[in-house]
């Protein structure tokens, strides 16, 4: 067994690195830089932490967001590691008190935002401790390409050029084009990186699209499938998160809040009550989620569409951390794009403000861009998680069998027809100096009395009313098909106004044809179970009275209950049922500081367990 191997089943629990950590802890101790490209749920963290223990000096975590930091080092605790964090939410005497830890030899690890690398107090310590790495966390923020672009990571260069001898330097992401992965390695000026990029594919997952007439009914018809599951509802703005957490309360669910609007102690009460399962539900902006490492969360449900592709693969990723099924579900009605849109455009913070109006351009024709790669995941009839990987470079296989766009029974339409009057009323509107969206399109081809086609004279052309037989909705939806298509192209800094492309203008004119496939129906699909294979009645009940035991101690120690052991954690000791503290460190994720801690307790209900079994042999083993 190597150094590294040791030091991952000592403190983690494991006998063996995922795909990517092992390639990356090596060439991290060979003292080479790294990027590390690897989704949510994949253990990015691992890869750094087990290095950090096994190099002399200190390792500096640049980390965006406090909630992020604060799970990172409690979990880190609780296994044994001696690390800290520096942030706002720290009094004066803590800080001291971190900053004298850290400079007498007390602390491997250090987590610190991005916006304290300027700070005297920071730059003192780092000129007199050893820095032996400094791991950047959620690197994709240091990019412009990037869908979170943060002004204060450009300071992270700056900061290793003031130290006194370089560190290694470590980053990591879990969402990360081509574009942003070079963005990042030049930002940084990482040397001779070795980049590893594991596989975006989450085979627990299940992802699935619905286009519901209405969201509130759909989300209530979700929950009900899922009574007492851990889960995460997305929505794009305060006021809907307002309006959603108050119909579950009405209707009895157990849900909790969390949004910027808040107060920093409600936001912490609904964070605590989520994260320790006292309110299983949290309804939330993409402000909630960031380092939250809940790892029974089975649901994530996006009330609305997310601007990007790679917003939704991060948030949706929340789901199913501990390798159990778990489901994400996009609600997706034509309103999530005008809310998205005005999100982009009026969005600002004051890093943002600190931009020259050149970059901020940019930046904003960036997002637009992404919003319509997500637009045209929302739509596709095509694998869901072969659209997911093939925006992420890699490559997929043509279906799944595991979304819901391969679980639906299609058939295949020519709609060259429809598609050429559609490009025709573009071109039309072209030839009078006109370029609407795709809703007076629609308007036009269905024959619409609105004032706006009115005000225009629109009536007049040649192509109104020649789709009066079909919904404007249905129009709307084979604009989007040949938006995605590229037969049509949207302009966002016109408002999308909509213009052919070169295949759509050869199309128009009777060169080739155009086949979608359309949702004949949808299959229903039960809520998701766990995957580890718990087919004995008495290994599922061990399972639960494990799982009671679990909350109590999490109380007790006022940290969540995964924190302590994963739901997979406590399956496969519900499997294994140790007897001794040898069987229990050969369970997956109990290392020696947590057996150490809780070990007894875990024993005890084992045996309990296997004592109620013998006295009462004809039933399984009684449920607590």
């Amino acid at each position: 067994m190597t150094a590294a191997q040791d030091i991952l089943e000592h403190y983690f629990g494991y006998d063996s690195f995922r795909p990517g950590q092992g390639e990356l802890v090596e060439a991290i101790l060979a003292g080479r830089d790294v990027l590390g490209i690897m989704p949510t749920g994949a253990g990015k963290s691992i890869c750094y932490q087990v290095p950090a223990l096994l190099r002399s000096g200190l390792t500096l975590v640049i980390s965006p967001l406090i909630a992020l930091m604060h799970d990172q080092v409690s979990a880190l605790q609780q296994a044994g590691v001696p690390a800290f964090t520096l942030n706002s939410a720290l009094s004066a005497q803590e800080v001291d008190e971190t900053l004298y830890r850290v400079a007498h030899g007390g602390c491997k690890l250090l987590y610190v935002a991005p916006e304290r690398l300027g700070t005297a107090a920071l730059l003192e310590l780092a000129q007199r401790v050893p820095i032996a790495m400094v791991t950047v966390d959620e690197a994709h923020c240091i990019s412009q390409w990037g869908q979170d672009f943060r002004p204060s990571y450009l300071r992270i260069a700056d900061f290793l050029a003031a130290l006194p001898t370089r560190p290694v330097v470590s980053a990591f992401t879990a969402t990360a084009t081509a574009q942003v992965r070079t963005d990042i390695v030049q930002a940084l000026g990482l040397r001779s990186p070795r980049i590893v990029t594991t596989s975006f594919d989450r085979p627990n997952l299940y992802f699935s699209v619905e286009r519901p007439s209405s969201k509130p009914a759909a989300l209530l018809r979700l929950l009900a499938a899922r009574p007492g599951k851990s889960g995460i509802i997305y929505c794009a703005t305060r006021k809907t998160v307002e309006d959603v957490c108050d119909m579950l309360l009405a209707k009895g669910v157990p849900a909790t809040r969390y949004h910027a609007g808040l107060s920093a102690e409600e936001r912490q009460r609904g964070q605590q009550d989520f994260l320790y399962d006292r309110r299983p539900v949290m309804v939330a902006t993409n402000a909630f989620g960031m380092g939250i490492d809940k790892s029974n969360v089975s649901f994530v449900i996006h009330y609305n569409m997310p601007k990007d592709m790679e917003s939704y693969y991060q948030e949706a990723g929340r789901a199913g951390r501990d390798g159990e099924a778990a489901d994400c579900i996009l609600l997706y009605s034509e309103q999530d794009v005008r809310t998205a849109r005005f999100l982009i455009e009026h969005s600002r913070t004051a890093e943002d403000d600190a931009l020259d109006p050149a970059t901020r351009q940019t930046l904003l024709a960036r997002e637009q861009a992404r919003l319509r790669r997500m637009v045209g995941y929302a739509t596709t009839a095509d694998c869901l998680r072969q659209s997911i990987l093939r925006y992420f470079g890699e490559d997929a296989p043509p279906t799944c069998g595991h979304c819901s766009n391969c679980d639906r029974t299609f058939d295949e339409r020519d709609v060259t027809t429809e598609a050429r009057k559609i490009l025709s009323c573009v071109y039309r509107l072209d030839e009078r100096g006109l370029h609407f969206g795709r809703t007076v399109v629609a308007g036009v081809l269905t024959g619409s009395k609105s004032e706006k086609i009115g005000r225009f004279g629109l009536e007049t052309l040649s192509t109104y009313g020649i789709m009066a037989d079909t919904t404007a909705k249905q129009v709307r939806l084979l604009i989007d098909a040949l938006l995605e298509r590229d037969y049509l192209r949207a302009d966002p800094a016109r408002y999308d106004a909509l213009f052919l492309t070169p295949a759509g203008n050869a199309l128009m004119r009777g060169r080739g044809t155009l086949v979608l496939r359309v949702a004949r129906e949808t299959a229903p699909r039960a809520a998701g179970r766990r995957t580890t294979a718990l087919d004995d009645p008495a290994e599922d009940a061990l399972f639960e009275r494990l799982r009671a035991l679990r909350a109590t101690l999490a109380q007790q120690a006022h940290v969540p209950p995964y924190v302590i052991f994963s739901n997979a954690t406590l399956a496969d000791m519900a499997v294994r049922r140790p007897v001794d503290q040898a069987g229990l460190l050969a369970v997956r994720g109990v290392g020696e500081a947590k057996a150490r801690r809780y070990g007894a307790a875990f024993l005890a209900a084992i045996r309990a367990a296997q004592d109620d079994a013998a006295a009462h042999p004809n039933d399984s083993i009684r449920r607590t």
